[in-house]
């Protein structure tokens, strides 16, 4: 066996894990190097103390505190990107016009992500993880470039799609980065801090870009902001490990097992959704040929990759980029849905909490995005207290099931309670509901997961896991802005009829640009304005309702069993 410090030097790493399982028929038994034990009881033996003992990462010392930087300030900025336009996206219309794009700078960053993850996951499969790893960095940044300097709003979009792919291969790089370098009982405080500055990123991300939309430096330098940071952190990419999963495989054996087409159909699949609920009702008529066309064009793609995946179709079982065994095991299954739920909760309170302040109270980005640090601080405490105690208890059924009743309870008092004049402090104690929920679930999956499935399918388990979580973020991104964009506009047309205002008057109104809308009423009629979108608003959750309802009966449906996880490095 290795020692840790020839691992450390080693451009190749490997680790094999014992794993044994017992108490689930449905799991299967064996998976290469490694074993999962299961029991009501941990083994206190000799033999168990001992491997214990011997547990260690293959890197140490100052340089895994460079990797662990590089690491976590990815995700920041990543987590920035993913919410920052929710508080920039007035001034770039106000700067642009184009009101009816608007929903793109938000859904934009996520659809890039979403549209890449599983090619991403096979990927870092095949290649050298540093690379990759590397250059996807390099992708965000020249993204981020794009935005910032945009001289339209079609040049912003792009960017936005563009730094989205770069995103989620950088993001990715960091989950891949943790989940082969540390032991199993650590990987789950190590992928908690991921979802920590991830999420603190999220959350950040509209109070930064409100900021700098306040200041002299405009909008763009939530965007420029993303090259400093890249600057700041380059002397830790600098020690970003080596891990070339095929190490034999000439470069040319391995673009060759990538499945091509089942890339293409996978982002044509999320595009054309995106795209028909962007655009209907808002552009497009609902009953228009382009709304329509477009969700027949998302039916038939959808059912071109089902089938392609299915029967490995132009590729192999071991190439195919969607794990398709996986939905074959019950647990996976359900971590992707309670995955996908969180996520969902997540982000349609960091849109939407800031949204209501900014219209109820008059409140500029800063101020309103101030209004999170409730939510903020018990979501990073409850992903800690995830983190840390769920491996050392081994139960991870009653996380998800405590977490998900909490979501339903908070989302549901969003939905029902909130009005424009209800007090500051029952929307802060409601908001917290939803923090705890969400930090006791959203990442503890990527811990579970792995361990089910053995590292041999380790890029594809945190691959799976991760398109739950960004394919959540884009469906109630999404979904929410449909339901918001037309609840908004109807409510808002039904207060000002017969005033003579055209459909852009009221779409920028939406938007919260200077519009003749609050301008150019009485109180009265902008009272009404207010209390139309505040309705919009509270409709939004009802989508979070059922992401927790539905995350409530996947809890029931995990398995009442202790993870017990021993781990050795070797080479």
């Amino acid at each position: 066996m290795s020692t840790p410090a020839a691992l450390w030097e080693s451009s190749d790493v490997t680790s094999s894990t014992q794993v044994t399982e017992k108490g689930d028929p449905t799991e299967s038994k064996n998976s290469q190097n490694s074993s999962l034990s299961l029991a009501n009881e941990a083994p206190e033996t000799k033999d168990n103390e001992n491997t214990s003992e011997q547990e260690k990462r293959p890197i140490q010392g100052w340089r895994w505190f460079a990797i662990c930087t590089a690491v976590y300030g990815t995700s920041i900025l990543y987590g920035l990107d993913t919410t920052i336009a929710a508080s920039i996206q007035a001034n770039a219309v106000e700067d642009f016009g184009s009101v009816q794009k608007l929903a793109w700078l938000g859904t934009g960053f996520s659809l890039g992500s979403i549209a890449i993850i599983m090619s991403l996951g096979k990927a870092y499969g095949i290649f050298n993880l540093r690379y990759l790893y590397f250059g996807f960095i390099v992708l965000f940044e020249a993204g981020s470039a794009l935005c910032g300097a945009a001289p339209n709003m079609n040049a912003l979009v792009f960017g936005r799609i563009w730094a989205g792919l770069g995103g989620a291969g950088m993001y990715l790089g960091g989950l891949n980065t943790v989940a082969i370098f540390t032991t199993n009982r650590e990987k789950a405080l190590y992928m908690g801090l991921i979802a920590l500055f991830w999420g603190v990123g999220c959350i950040l991300g509209p109070i930064i870009g409100g900021a700098f939309a306040d200041s002299s430096a405009t909008w763009r330098w939530a965007f420029y902001i993303n090259l400093v940071c890249f600057g700041a952190l380059l002397p830790a990419y600098a020690f970003l490990p080596s891990f070339d999963p095929q190490p034999t495989k000439p470069l040319s054996a391995k673009l060759r097992e990538m499945d091509w087409i089942g890339a293409i159909l996978n982002a044509a699949v999320y595009a054309t959704f995106v795209i028909a609920l962007t655009f209907g009702g808002a552009t497009w008529a609902w009953n228009a040929g382009g709304t329509i066309g477009t969700f027949v064009a998302f039916g038939v793609i959808l059912i071109a990759f089902i089938l392609q995946q299915t029967f490995a179709i132009l590729t192999t079982e071991e190439s195919r980029i969607f794990p398709v065994e996986f939905l074959r095991r019950r647990i996976m299954i359900l971590l992707y849905v309670l995955t996908a739920c969180s996520a969902t909760a997540v982000f349609v309170t960091v849109y939407y909490i800031p949204l209501y302040f900014q219209f109820v109270h008059g409140e500029n980005g800063i101020t309103s995005a101030v209004r999170l640090l409730p939510f903020i601080f018990l979501f990073v405490l409850a992903v800690l207290m995830n983190g840390i105690i769920m491996p050392r208890s081994g139960w991870y059924m009653p996380w998800f099931g405590v977490g998900t009743v909490l979501i339903t309870i908070g989302s549901a008092l969003m939905h029902a309670l909130v009005n424009s004049h209800t007090g500051n402090g029952a929307i802060y104690g409601y908001s917290v509901l939803l923090a705890i929920g969400c930090g006791l679930t959203i990442q503890a999956a990527y811990s579970i997961a792995p361990a089910k499935v053995g590292p041999a399918r380790t890029a594809d388990t945190v691959s799976f896991i991760n398109s739950a979580q960004i394919g959540g973020v884009t469906i109630a991104l999404s979904i929410s802005g449909t339901v918001f964009q037309n609840i908004a506009y109807q409510r808002i047309q039904t207060a000002t009829v017969g005033m003579g205002f055209t459909s852009a008057d009221i779409h920028g109104a939406i938007s919260g640009t200077k519009s003749i809308v609050f301008d150019n009423t009485s109180p009265e009629v902008r009272a009404q304005v207010i209390e139309g979108i505040v309705d919009a608003i509270s409709q939004v959750y009802i989508m979070v309702i059922s992401a927790g309802a539905l995350g409530i009966v996947c809890s029931i449906l995990l398995p009442r069993e202790k993870l017990y996880m021993t781990a050795n490095a070797g080479g």
